[in-house]
C-alpha cells in the first residue's frame, strides 16, 4: 500500500507505494479505516524523530508516522479516528472506542486538523485550569494554530476577557476576530511587562495558557509575583516550549503569589478525561466547524509529495494536511 514510512529513527518520511498492510489482531475492539486526511502535527515530527518524551524508549524500526486522522470504514461511514497503526497511509488499523462519527457540513481537512488543537486547548481551560464562566484568560503565544483555536474555545466557554500576545501585531489583531479582546507584543520585554502589571491591576489575570515557555513565561511568572500582600489566584498551564524548555524559577514567585503552575499534555490527563475528549469535546468542536462556528486554515497535500513537505514553513495559523 501506499504510506509514508520512516526507515531510521531521526531520518525523515519517504513515499513508497509497497508498504505491508496493517493487520487486525483483536475484531471486538479494532477496525480497519481507510485513510482520506492526516494533519502534520509539530508533535508528530517529535514522535517521528525520536525526541518528543513518549518516544525515548522506542525501538529502531521502520515506522509510519501520524497518530490520528481522517477516513472511510468498509461501510463507507466517514469517521476521525486514533490509529493503532501510523496513520500516513492508505489502510490503518484503529481502536474502535477513539474514532467520532463526523457531522455533515465539516470537510476532511478540517476534521482531521481540528482534534489536536482542540486537545491543546480545550484541555487545559476545562481540566487543569478548571475554567468558569466570566474568567480573564491570557494565550501566551496565541498566533499559532492551537492558540487561536484556545482564543475560540475561551470565548465558547464563556471568557469574560481574552489576552493574547506573540511577536507579529498584524497577526495578534487578527485574533480579534476570533474572539480576543487585548493584544500584547512580546517584542519589547519592558512595555511586555509593563502592559502586563496593568492587565493584572484592573482585570487580574485568572488563567495563563501557555504554548511558548522560555522567556516570555518567565516574565509573566515574574509580573505575577507578590509583595507580601494578599493575591489574586492564578492557574498558569504550560502547554507547549516554542520558546525553549527550561527557565528559572524563583522560589519567591511560589511563595509569595496564589499560583497554580501545572501541565496539560500526553501523561498528564487522567483516563476519564481523555474519554470526554473523544466523546464530548471533540464531538462538540466538530458541530461548531461544520456550521461554521469554528475556524481552522489547513494547507492540503498529496501524501506522494511528504518527503518535499514534511519541514515546510507554513504561515503561523495554518496547519498542514495530506491526504490520500
Amino acid at each position: 500500500m501506499k504510506a509514508a514510512v520512516i526507515f531510521q529513527k531521526g531520518g525523515s518520511p519517504q513515499y513508497t507505494e509497497d508498504f505491508p498492510e496493517p493487520t487486525i489482531t483483536n475484531r471486538n475492539e479494532q477496525d480497519t479505516l481507510f485513510v482520506k486526511a492526516v494533519a502534520i502535527k509539530n508533535v508528530d515530527k517529535s514522535r517521528a524523530s525520536g525526541e518528543h518524551y513518549s518516544t525515548k524508549d522506542a525501538k529502531e524500526q521502520a515506522i509510519v508516522p501520524g497518530s490520528d486522522g481522517v477516513g472511510l470504514l468498509a461501510d463507507g461511514t466517514r469517521v476521525y479516528a486514533l490509529g493503532i497503526t501510523g496513520m500516513l497511509a492508505e489502510k490503518v488499523v484503529i481502536d474502535k472506542s477513539k474514532m467520532i462519527k463526523l457531522p455533515d457540513g465539516i470537510d476532511d481537512a478540517t476534521a482531521a486538523a481540528l482534534p489536536n488543537a482542540v486537545a491543546g486547548s480545550a484541555m487545559a481551560l476545562r481540566f487543569s485550569a478548571n475554567m468558569k464562566v466570566g474568567e480573564t484568560v491570557l494565550i501566551n503565544g496565541a498566533t499559532g494554530v492551537t492558540g487561536q483555536m484556545a482564543v475560540q474555545i475561551a470565548r465558547i466557554y464563556g471568557a469574560g476577557k481574552i489576552i493574547v500576545t506573540g511577536r507579529n501585531e498584524q497577526a495578534l489583531q487578527s485574533l480579534k476576530e476570533l474572539g480576543a479582546d487585548q493584544c500584547l507584543l512580546t517584542v519589547n520585554d519592558e512595555a511586555f511587562v509593563k502592559g502586563l502589571k496593568d492587565i493584572h491591576q484592573h482585570t487580574p489575570i485568572d488563567i495563563v495558557v501557555d504554548y511558548l515557555w522560555g522567556h516570555t513565561a518567565a516574565l509573566i511568572l515574574e509580573t505575577l509575583k507578590g509583595t507580601g500582600a494578599f493575591t489574586h489566584r492564578t492557574r498558569f498551564v504550560s502547554i507547549g516550549s516554542m520558546a525553549g524548555d527550561t527557565i528559572q524559577l524563583s522560589s519567591e514567585i511560589l511563595r509569595s503569589v496564589n499560583l497554580q503552575l501545572s501541565g496539560s499534555g500526553l501523561g498528564s490527563w487522567t483516563k476519564d478525561e481523555m474519554k470526554q475528549l473523544i466523546t464530548e469535546i471533540i464531538p462538540e468542536m466538530f458541530q461548531l466547524a461544520a456550521v461554521k462556528k469554528l475556524k481552522m486554515v489547513t494547507r492540503r497535500m498529496d501524501l506522494s509529495d511528504i518527503e518535499r513537505i514534511w519541514d515546510m514553513d507554513l504561515p503561523s495559523g495554518e496547519r498542514l494536511v495530506v491526504v490520500i
